[in-house]
């Protein structure tokens, strides 16, 4: 098959003079070769040389021109393995999924038609697997629209674990349903595949993510294997898309008594993301501002802070506090950076800030005015 398919890659007058005759030929001739082997040949026989036939097909067929599946190589390779298979080989499958996991498109489709034709059974979703795996697109389009497969969970989670984008898109541009992409989001966010799970958090729907949230986050840190990167992602990007909500959620997991809750993720969540949080976070910044107050009017160093104008007192007392807001990033701090924060700018202006405005979350409003009290250089060093 390869030597006939290396021939026709000469001119193309020539190599298609009396191709027909040719392959008639060959195929004649193996098919003389079997009759008079006759019973001298067993299965087992058919099989291997079924196998020796799609080997050098499956691990070199990048080396070949695109396409030669549709052309005269293909009629003499169809020819070829469909009389193996009629001799009894029965490892079709088996080299089915190979050539699927090598990415071998036009072996693929050739073994699809052999299978249709002599009703045997192919297992199109686990050569799926195997070719999203290893990132074979064009096999992937394959299986999908010549051999049905319709198993797309399993090789999606795989994916998003992973941190595949490109075949994480192919598949939710293919078409997936709601819960498929809903755990396929808990999977990268478990494995901490933060650009995964940015790429799928939008295609979740909200009545999904809202009726989900608590199992979603519970199941990402029962897998997360430690890192709990992924679930910090989904909280500072608003994952219910309603900052009283997404806090709400974190705060009831913190406060759970359910046993099955991982116990590096409540702890996580109670000292970072819970009510709780949020009041420690109001009691480090007092007590901050406290302590400054005292080296303010009881200091003995040379250089008194009294003399220092107004913006750099701001920021030997809050620039840390600044920088660590600007370095979380995202749509919502932490419950403990943003009670840190309510304090600071509560002190600052010598009233309470909006009450409402801080539990939806609009921490970028009280930023700016923490940066307004700021010097300005320092402002425009931290934001790079």
């Amino acid at each position: 098959c390869i030597g006939f398919h290396s021939r026709c890659q000469g001119p193309r007058d020539k190599a298609n003079h009396d191709s027909a005759v040719e392959i008639q030929l060959q195929l004649s001739a193996f098919k003389m070769f079997l009759d008079l082997a006759g019973n001298h040949l067993s299965g087992k026989d058919f099989t291997e040389a079924f196998d020796a036939a799609c080997f050098p097909l499956t691990l070199f067929s990048t080396s070949f021109n695109p396409g030669w599946a549709s052309g005269i190589s293909a009629t003499i390779i169809h020819g070829l393995l469909g009389m193996l298979v009629e001799g009894g080989a029965d490892n079709v499958n088996q080299c089915f999924l190979e050539a699927s996991r090598f990415g071998s498109t036009e072996l693929v489709r050739i073994l699809l038609q052999i299978a249709q034709r002599n009703s045997l059974d192919v297992d199109v979703d686990l050569a799926l697997g195997f070719a999203s795996h290893y990132s074979k697109i064009e096999t992937m389009d394959c299986l999908v629209e010549e051999g049905h497969a319709i198993a797309f969970l399993g090789p999606l989670m795989r994916a998003a674990e992973r941190g595949c984008v490109q075949v994480v898109e192919w598949f939710v541009k293919r078409g997936c349903r709601e819960m498929e992409l809903c755990l396929a989001l808990t999977a990268a966010t478990s494995s901490s595949q933060v650009n995964i799970a940015a790429y799928l958090l939008p295609h979740v729907p909200r009545p999904v993510l809202t009726a989900l949230s608590i199992e979603i986050l519970k199941a990402a840190g029962e897998r997360s294997g430690g890192s709990l990167h992924g679930v910090e992602f989904l909280l500072k990007s608003d994952f219910l898309s309603d900052p009283v909500a997404t806090y709400s959620v974190a705060d009831t997991i913190a406060k759970s008594e359910d046993e099955s809750v991982p116990s590096e993720l409540k702890t996580f969540l109670q000292e970072h993301w819970s009510e709780a949080a949020f009041n420690q976070g109001v009691m480090e910044s007092r007590e901050n501002f406290m302590n400054f107050m005292r080296v303010l009017k009881l200091g003995e160093s040379a250089i008194s802070l009294k003399d220092l104008p107004a913006p750099l007192r701001v920021a030997i007392a809050y620039m840390l506090l600044y920088r660590e807001c600007v370095k979380a990033g995202g749509r919502l701090l932490s419950q403990r950076l943003r009670g840190q924060l309510v304090e600071a700018v509560k002190l600052l202006q010598g009233f309470d800030v909006d009450t409402e405005d801080v539990n939806k979350g609009h921490h970028h409003q009280l930023m700016a005015v923490l940066e307004h009290h700021l010097p300005l250089f320092l402002v425009k060093a931290s934001s790079h």
